[in-house]
């Protein structure tokens, strides 16, 4: 379990990055969901003890991370959002070298990469070198470094960022596979990977967390309150506007009411994307 009291993070710039964020957070695949610019990679760098916190509290199962950051990186995985490797290493030659500075025995070692190499389905590309791999393929590296160790806690910063549909879909499958025995933290602003990967949901926005839970207790207020539109009535409010999306060209809006808003409007099954709009929209911070 990793539980967060009040931590607060202000840049040398002014901006102030964390605002009291207090979270207890499961194991298994989490997933912490926000827009661009909401604080997920501010957090998921403190988590990593990457940065500190300017006040506030961290534990990991009962672990001061606070005072003794050094345990938690003992355990800890990262998946930064943009990572490099060096140009001429290969793949088997990289994790080798990373699991050196994980401080890794050579035996522990050599079996630990055979075997990530086989879950990352990397095994027959292992002395090509990383920085020739896809984008798929240079992911399921970064989630091969991230798990060397054996690591209790991993943190991934938007894993399928600019992967193409199938490319999602496999390291999605990857992460499922892992999370199993562990805690996942999973940080991204694509709603839809969290609906699909994970049990429990935070959402961030302007550096403040403004819902947390198992995803089906976050939702449920919202059932039989959401409703699908071809069009939207003249005296709706704006704030009640869930969503706008467009099917085969047709627009298709999304709206949030306690009673059927119009005669053409359709209750629709509530899901993780309108929880998420409903809570931006409550701050002002999404526009249809």
């Amino acid at each position: 379990m990793l539980a967060l009291t009040n931590i607060n993070k202000t840049y040398a710039d002014g901006t102030y990055a964390l605002k009291d964020v207090s979270l207890t957070l499961p194991s298994g695949m989490v997933g912490l969901l926000g827009p661009n610019g909401a604080g997920k990679s501010s957090l998921m760098r403190t988590l990593a003890c990457l940065q500190h916190a300017d006040s506030g509290s961290i534990e990991f199962n009962g672990l001061d991370v606070i005072a003794k950051p050094q345990i938690l990186r003992e355990q800890l995985g990262y998946l930064p959002q943009y990572f490099g490797v060096y140009p001429n290493m290969s793949c088997r030659a990289l994790l080798d070298h990373i699991g050196v500075l994980k401080g890794l025995p050579t035996k522990t070692r050599k079996l630990q990469i055979d075997n990530l190499l086989a879950l990352t389905n990397l095994t027959r590309f292992a002395d090509k070198k990383v920085v020739n791999f896809s984008g798929g393929m240079r992911q399921r590296f970064g989630v091969a470094q991230a798990l060397l160790g054996d690591p209790k806690l991993i943190i991934m910063d938007e894993p399928t960022a600019g992967l193409d549909p199938m490319e999602r879909e496999s390291l999605n499958n990857l992460l499922v596979t892992i999370s199993k025995d562990r805690l996942v933290l999973l940080s991204t602003h694509i709603v839809e990977d969290i609906e699909n990967l994970c049990h429990h949901v935070a959402i961030i926005n302007q550096g403040a967390v403004v819902g947390s839970a198992d995803v089906l207790d976050l939702i449920s207020p919202l059932e039989d309150k959401v409703w699908q539109l071809d069009s939207l009535p003249a005296d709706i409010e704006k704030k009640h506007i869930l969503s706008k999306s467009y099917r085969y060209g047709k627009a298709a809006f999304r709206v949030y009411a306690q009673q059927q808003p119009c005669e053409d409007a359709k209750l629709s099954k509530t899901t993780l994307q309108d929880k998420y709009f409903f809570e931006l929209n409550a701050q002002g911070g999404v526009s249809c």
